[in-house]
């Protein structure tokens, strides 16, 4: 693992301390802040002296993340990008254009460990969690992307959707969304930001106490608990009514509602009778239900559904008074699906 300081993922407070150590006066934190945030290389942050300029390259790194390949869908526009990480990790993530801006989706973990079986992700285990300044560093790669293209935009929106599960790395992603909204960098508001969990119910409660009212997803993907376990190993350590109680409680806290994450998968989760039991699990809470037809994962033996089954899932679960819709699918034609990407190329390169 590459040794040097990764000044990225530090808090202006924390360049402060950094820089008085080094002799430097107090201000110089707030200059690299912005510079870092904008993601200029230290040989290119004009108002600090030539020789301090010399010692960071030495000495920091100025973003832990470049990018190694990117893939443009040419259905939408979306960017499907691979990023390494100083100790030739690769991750990977999603830049998708909306009407209403940009949207990142990026990665907490090189892999997973978390052993759903509709994911590509976790086919490998987790190597390692990402540090918060390889969090912030994909979103300074996927800006510098939009601005080679003179799109003369930036990324607005997060999702914690990619590789890992952010509440098995809860440190470093709680210090990555407070230095996020942070003026001066990047400043994007919790309201931006999407965390998807698997259900780490202690963590979701902690996270509730955190004043970071971000949207929380829940992967559900099952209406109970027998289900559930088919597909999700996390299941068989906390049941659903515990996961649902900690929703409960993360809705009270913040006022925010939970979004359902539900990969719909043919002959396991999408029939017409699954929809009315799930409807009766969430009524009456403050949720959405986004619905997903599963990428299929030929290593898990896993199909997705036809238009028609969906369909009549949703309709099922609108009638029981339960806010629904379909992902809108992205990058088809690109591996769009978390894991892909980076599976193909660890696969062509071992």
């Amino acid at each position: 693992m590459n040794e040097k300081i990764q000044l990225l993922g530090m808090t202006p407070e924390e360049l402060g301390a950094f820089f008085k150590a080094q002799g430097q006066p107090a201000f110089r934190a707030r200059q690299v802040f912005a510079w870092l945030h904008q993601g200029v290389p230290f040989e290119k942050m004009s108002n600090l002296p030539k020789a301090l300029r010399e010692t960071l390259q030495n000495t920091c790194i100025d973003n832990p993340v470049s990018v190694l390949e990117t893939i443009e869908s040419k259905l939408d526009g979306t960017i499907k990008l691979l990023y390494r990480l100083p100790d030739d990790h690769v991750i990977e993530g999603v830049l998708m254009r909306y009407k209403y801006g940009n949207t990142l989706c990026l990665s907490t973990q090189v892999g997973c460990r978390m052993g759903c079986k509709f994911c590509a992700s976790t086919l490998d285990g987790c190597a390692r969690s990402l540090t918060a300044a390889e969090m912030l560093g994909q979103i300074v790669c996927a800006n510098g992307i939009l601005a080679a293209q003179g799109a003369g935009q930036k990324v607005g929106n997060i999702v914690l959707m990619g590789s890992g599960e952010p509440f098995d790395n809860y440190d470093n992603v709680v210090k990555f969304l407070r230095i996020l909204r942070m003026e001066g960098g990047l400043c994007i508001g919790m309201r931006s930001v999407s965390l998807s969990t698997c259900g780490l119910v202690p963590q979701m409660r902690r996270f509730a106490e955190e004043d970071l009212p971000v949207t929380l997803s829940l992967s559900l993907h099952a209406p109970n608990d027998e289900i559930r376990r088919q597909t999700m190993p996390v299941a068989n350590k906390y049941a659903m009514d515990e996961v649902l109680d900690a929703c409960r409680y993360y809705i009270e806290k913040t006022g925010r509602r939970v979004i359902f994450e539900y990969a719909l998968v043919h002959g396991v989760n999408a029939s017409p009778e699954q929809a009315a039991e799930l409807a009766g699990r969430l009524r009456g809470m403050q949720c959405h239900v986004n619905l997903i037809p599963l990428n299929a994962v030929p290593e898990r033996g896993l199909t997705g559904v036809t238009e028609r089954e969906v369909d009549i899932f949703k309709k099922a679960l609108e009638q029981k008074n339960i806010s629904v819709t379909r992902r809108r699918e992205m990058g088809d034609d690109i591996e769009g699906a978390c894991g892909q990407l980076r599976r193909r190329y660890l696969k062509d390169h071992a």
